[in-house]
């Protein structure tokens, strides 16, 4: 899905590209592009989600 940013009256370039970056950090695209940038291999994809995992449940509630 493409995001778009229609400029408000009397905003700034600067005001609107921060808000385009705040809208790519918040759907994750950022992360998503550089996870894409190189092919990665199936084991090294569950390998990577497994350590995710163990991550996450080592984590103090």
């Amino acid at each position: 899905m493409a995001i778009r940013i229609k400029a408000r009256s009397g905003e700034s370039v600067d005001q609107m590209l921060r808000r385009f970056k705040k809208l790519c950090e918040k759907e994750g695209l950022t992360k998503d592009i550089k996870r894409r940038a190189y092919y990665e291999k199936p084991s090294e994809r569950r390998r990577r989600a497994m350590r995710k995992s163990v991550k996450r449940n080592e984590r103090p509630v």
